[in-house]
């Protein structure tokens, strides 16, 4: 077995995002039962997540289903992107910045439309790995075979020379059964543990 790239989550994983109650702070603002922004957003989050409506899109389903206005759909954009980002993973950072260039270093995320510019101002994730590939911009998501394939094209690995780390169990199992050494992310400490332990091997 030979490694030669290693490629990294975001959510959860390079960036600390802890459930900050987004919905339902608005729902009591906006006098609505528990789970309602999630019901009447479905498919607008869905579609953001790989591509296919805009972030002006999501604005406009913001105004027409929750009864924002312009201020308000700003407000709540705010608040989105605030737990959207979290904080910085910086030991896991420094250590994915430490790979390079002995490995190869990308990123696969379960993304939304506009986090590609959020994430490179706020962490310079392009500066820090040399492949991103977001699901709003490949038009898939994670655990679809399609978006493991893509990472190993554009870092020109094959899934046997990969290993990739997530934080949830079913994109764990997608990236193993297409052939990837995954790593399950429960702690800093434990993650970088079992990803040397591979390196060491190959």
């Amino acid at each position: 077995m030979v490694i030669r790239a290693v490629v990294f989550d975001i959510g959860g994983v390079l960036e600390v995002t802890p459930d900050l109650g987004l919905d339902r702070r608005w729902e009591t603002r906006l006098g609505l039962p528990d789970g309602e922004i999630l019901a009447r957003m479905r498919d607008v989050w869905r579609g953001g997540s790989i591509g296919t409506i805009t972030l002006d899109d999501v604005h406009e389903a913001l105004g027409d289903r929750l009864g924002l206005d312009d201020q308000k759909v700003a407000q709540y954009m705010a608040d989105l992107w605030r737990e959207y980002l979290g904080t910085a993973n910086t030991e896991l950072i420094e250590y994915a910045r430490r790979l390079r260039p002995r490995y190869r270093t990308g990123i696969v995320s379960n993304s939304f439309v506009g986090a590609r510019e959020r994430e490179q101002a706020a962490y310079g994730f392009e500066d820090l790995v040399e492949e991103i590939v977001y699901s709003h911009e490949a038009g898939f998501s994670k655990p679809d075979p399609r978006i493991y394939a893509l990472i190993c094209t554009r870092l020109d690995v094959p899934p046997g020379e990969m290993v990739f780390l997530d934080d949830a169990e079913a994109c764990v199992a997608g990236a193993r059964d297409v052939g990837i050494h995954a790593v399950r992310y429960q702690d800093n400490a434990q993650v970088i543990t079992e990803i040397e332990e591979l390196l060491a091997r190959s």
